[in-house]
């Protein structure tokens, strides 16, 4: 079982401080070290001192880690265009050596939308398709052909399809609760699926309808990655428990139904029952950036046991 790092900064964090979490993610063991992808911040949080944007963070922790995997859950599709897209992502693969990872999904929060002046448009699901079609096209071109593409929302006629990314393919993730378009997007697209903070139930239902989709079009199941993304909160004793839910605004009964919380055994145990639906990685949402402790702590009472 893997786990990583899953990281809200639109709720409050500098870049430094991301930095900080980053460079403790690759001490500490941990696989990878991701971020969403959003410039407004959503419930209670002032959001101080504002918004960092997905992809300048990843391409700064690109040069300053060397060994964890960068990625976003999930790149909205409504704030780039998908050719800008690709060479941005492209460009960052290539100034980490290799180790980046897209999550791309349609974008929903339109609020931020309305408050840095970004189109919101009704037909997002096409596009994304449209957006995958045309960012896996521009990677898979060879170098001296060109690429053209013809759809709906977007068209490109005769790019050169460059810069390439250091890796041979960047893994993409799709992810999603949806039954019926998500899972024939992700069989068709992706290299890992993820599923966030859905139960037990939901995770091996959905990943169900992920390997079906994918077998009805001639690719294994088991070709996928299949993971969750779930919030998380471990303490010592029940009174760290609880100590750490304050601070991230959470009750520890609402944690540890719907998400990772309690002691170290209690999570192991908990992981092991995403583990037996189907999962083979975890995003560990980490809502209070400057705990360091707590990374700590996952790091030697959790992560050891499931190595």
């Amino acid at each position: 079982m893997d786990l990583r790092i899953f990281t809200e900064p639109q709720q409050g964090a500098t870049y430094d401080t991301l930095l900080t979490v980053a460079k403790a993610t690759e001490d500490l063991g941990f696989d990878a070290f991701f971020r969403s992808d959003h410039y407004l911040s959503m419930g209670n949080s002032d959001g101080l001192p504002g918004p960092t944007d997905a992809w300048i963070t990843l391409a700064g922790l690109a040069r300053e880690t060397k060994r964890i995997r960068l990625g976003t859950l999930m790149t909205a599709g409504t704030f780039r265009l998908p050719g800008v897209l690709a060479i941005q992502v492209a460009q960052v693969d290539q100034m980490s050596g290799g180790r980046v990872e897209l999550g791309l999904g349609a974008g929903w929060f339109e609020e931020e939308h309305k408050a840095y002046g970004i189109p919101f448009p009704k037909e997002k699901f096409g596009r994304l398709e449209e957006q995958l079609a045309v960012v896996t096209g521009l990677w898979e071109t060879k170098v001296g052909d060109t690429f053209d593409f013809h759809g709906t929302y977007y068209d490109l006629t005769g790019s050169p399809a460059l810069p390439k990314p250091a890796q041979s393919r960047i893994p993409v993730l799709i992810g999603g609760h949806g039954a019926t378009r998500t899972p024939r997007l992700a069989a068709r697209y992706a290299d890992e699926f993820n599923i966030p903070f859905a139960s037990i139930e939901d995770t091996a239902r959905q990943f169900g309808r992920v390997r079906d989709a994918a077998e009805a079009i001639g690719r294994p199941g088991g070709d996928l990655t299949y993971s969750n993304a779930l919030v998380v909160c471990v303490g010592r004793d029940d009174q760290e428990v609880a100590r750490r839910a304050a601070a991230i605004g959470r009750e520890v009964d609402e944690l540890k139904a719907n998400g990772l919380a309690g002691s170290p055994a209690e999570v192991v145990e908990k992981i092991g029952k995403y583990a037996e639906a189907g999962s083979e990685r975890v995003y560990l949402q980490i809502l209070d950036l400057d705990d360091l402790d707590h990374l700590e702590l996952i790091s030697t009472k959790v992560q050891s046991q499931l190595a």
